[in-house]
């Protein structure tokens, strides 16, 4: 199965979020962190966040850029697991039963983003509009020497 994992290629990531993801987590979307908020309250570095982070599961931290990578089964449970336990703790849902089938979806969803090679490199864009978010995800062509060096890293660990 394939899953988007976090890449950095350069430090912006850490000037640009509160908390930036560190590179190598699984990642989501993250725009359910967005949902109930007022769009007075996007502003600085939580519109950073919510105009082009994808959010990692091992920190819950912001990432611009994710890649292509394989995931198997149990891990890609884990990954659901957490994101139940961070709907738990971060945004008030009744158990982790009751998270799993939403936290089930996001990680659905963010692997039906993944079709298309390993190593694929993915951004974000987001807005708010009448019907509330719109994301529109895109492929990014990074420099060559920075795709080869990041996305080795990321395979070794």
């Amino acid at each position: 199965m394939l899953f988007p994992k976090t890449i950095r290629f350069d430090d912006s990531d850490l000037r640009l979020f509160d908390n930036a993801a560190e590179p190598g987590e699984w990642a989501v979307s993250g725009a359910f962190a967005f949902a109930e908020l007022p769009d007075s309250m996007v502003t600085g570095r939580i519109k950073q966040a919510f105009a082009q982070g994808l959010l990692g599961t091992g920190s819950f931290g912001w990432s611009t850029h994710v890649c292509v990578a394989e995931i198997d089964t149990a891990t890609y449970e884990m990954v659901i697991d957490r994101i139940a336990q961070h709907f738990v703790a971060a945004y008030g849902a009744a158990d982790r039963d009751a998270a799993l089938p939403l936290a089930r979806r996001e990680a659905e969803f963010a692997a039906s983003l993944c079709e298309h090679p390993i190593d694929t490199v993915l951004a974000v864009r987001r807005a708010f509009n009448s019907d509330g978010i719109v994301e529109r995800f895109r492929i990014v062509q990074p420099p060559i020497e920075k795709t080869r060096s990041n996305v080795r890293e990321i395979a070794e660990n």
